[in-house]
């Protein structure tokens, strides 16, 4: 007993034939892999289903699982709403997920629901299920911006949850892949779309599920997929577990890409330990990265871990070089955790009586103030990436001719309003994209006129 299998399923609503109108018939290939996934569960009359949704209530550093005894919904939000459906949740099984998510130190339960409704990243899959097997009862669980890893481990949870149990169990990953297909699609064309599903059905293809924590969050943004996290928790799963693999379908005639996978398990693989082998690689580019740290980047570091531990901003420690207590400058303190952005905050202009006081008051304040993350917490604290940007003088200008984004970071000012952004940052590729994230930030209009300054930067790593 435990996980009996796994599905990769896209859920596009037009494949629903209230919803289509015949338009659904263009993505037959699909309709025909789901059908098969279908009757697979058909045959193993699961009693529980795990639905991992993008279109589940999502938090930035939570995974919501959707609470109480059950829940209805309908395609209403499509003009379909005669087609519908209600289900009942395995209460025993959420009960004893979030025991084993808090043992892992998740973040993860029920708190926080704001629609009680099905979604379609939910109803999608269980419209097809509910025509070869009902006698199930659902876990439906939200995505999160937690990292990768953090989506794997909860793949972990919920196969030792079905263990512990005993509860025969599937797992349906819902999930679409790149939005960004082609120029005639709802969402246009980016070159990192078709390179995506290329990828992404590669390696749910061949089962490498390791190489979904590769993906970086900056190719996955540019592709506009909605499903990685979603593949990323079912691979968790499967952690350990030899997986037979069967690539159903992929298709995207409409500029959204849809691929069908099936994941059986096949005994024990000690192999396929893919969260450890990756945060061991990630632990030896770590303590690389940390030897080649500069001055810089040791004294932000020094601050962090001390903070996190006491609560308190340190002593500035001796045997820094001169420059850093002698010069004054604004700086920008900036942390990475698993590629992904988790704090950054800093000075235009000095503020402080030395460049280290400036470092270490800026340190503080993007592990704990960033408002955009939670603070971050102790055992995160190695696993941080810091560069630190010491800017230099800011130089009005009078067109964008003056700016490059590789060269150049940003002010832009507007009344009592300012914004800046830093030169050189991942994803950030245009002077146009530059400024409309500097106005942003200050809360101007992307319409409404602003001046413009520009600044250099040396760049500690």
């Amino acid at each position: 007993m435990g996980i009996l299998a796994g599905f990769m399923v896209p859920h596009p609503p037009l494949i629903i034939p209230d919803v289509g109108g015949g338009e659904e018939k263009k993505i037959q290939k699909t309709i025909d892999a789901y059908q098969k996934v279908a009757e697979t569960i058909g045959r193993l009359q699961p009693e529980t289903i795990v639905i991992l949704s993008p279109h589940q209530i999502m938090y930035a550093d939570y995974f919501h699982i959707s609470p109480g005894q059950g829940a209805k919904g309908d395609f209403g939000q499509f003009r379909a709403r005669r087609t519908s459906m209600e289900v009942s949740y395995d209460t025993e099984f959420v009960h004893a997920l979030c025991e084993t998510a808090e043992a892992a130190g998740l973040q993860a339960g029920t708190l926080g629901e704001r629609e009680r409704k099905l979604d379609h990243g939910t109803m999608v899959p269980l419209y097809f299920v509910n025509q070869h097997w009902t006698g199930y009862r659902l876990v439906r669980i939200g995505l999160s911006g937690l990292p990768l890893t953090a989506h794997y481990r909860l793949g972990q949870c919920i196969r030792e949850t079905a263990q512990s149990l005993g509860r025969n169990t599937v797992v349906i990953a819902s999930g679409d892949l790149s939005h960004k297909l082609k120029d005639d699609g709802p969402y246009g064309f980016q070159e990192e779309g078709p390179v995506y599903d290329g990828r992404i059905m590669d390696v749910m293809g061949r089962g490498a599920f390791g190489e979904l924590l590769e993906f970086s969050e900056d190719f996955c943004e540019k592709a506009a997929e909605c499903g990685h996290r979603s593949f990323t928790i079912l691979a968790g799963a499967f952690d350990r577990i030899g997986v037979e693999v069967t690539q159903l379908s992929y298709e995207g005639p409409f500029g959204v890409g849809y691929g069908v996978c099936t994941y059986r398990p096949c005994g024990s693989d000690g192999t396929r330990n893919f969260l450890e082998q990756y945060e061991e690689k990630e632990r030896k580019e770590l303590l690389a990265r940390r030897e080649r740290e500069d001055a810089y980047v040791r004294l932000a570091r020094y601050t962090i871990e001390k903070f996190v531990e006491t609560g308190t901003l340190p002593k500035m420690p001796k045997g820094l070089p001169e420059e850093l207590y002698r010069d004054r400058a604004g700086t920008f303190v900036s942390l990475k955790e698993d590629g992904r952005l988790r704090g950054c905050i800093g000075t235009i202009q000095a503020v402080r009586e030395s460049l280290a006081a400036e470092i270490m008051h800026n340190a503080v304040s993007a592990c704990s103030e960033d408002p955009r993350f939670s603070p971050v917490e102790d055992w995160e604290v190695e696993r941080l990436t810091i560069s630190v940007d010491v800017l230099g003088e800011t130089e009005k200008i009078s067109s964008l001719e003056e700016l490059d984004v590789t060269r150049y970071g940003v002010i832009v000012t507007r009344g009592t309003r300012r914004g800046l952004l830093l030169p050189n940052l991942e994803g950030v590729d245009t002077i146009e994209q530059q400024i409309a994230i500097a106005k942003q930030k200050a809360g101007i209009k992307d319409h409404e006129s602003v001046e413009l300054e520009r600044f250099e930067v040396i760049r500690h790593h």
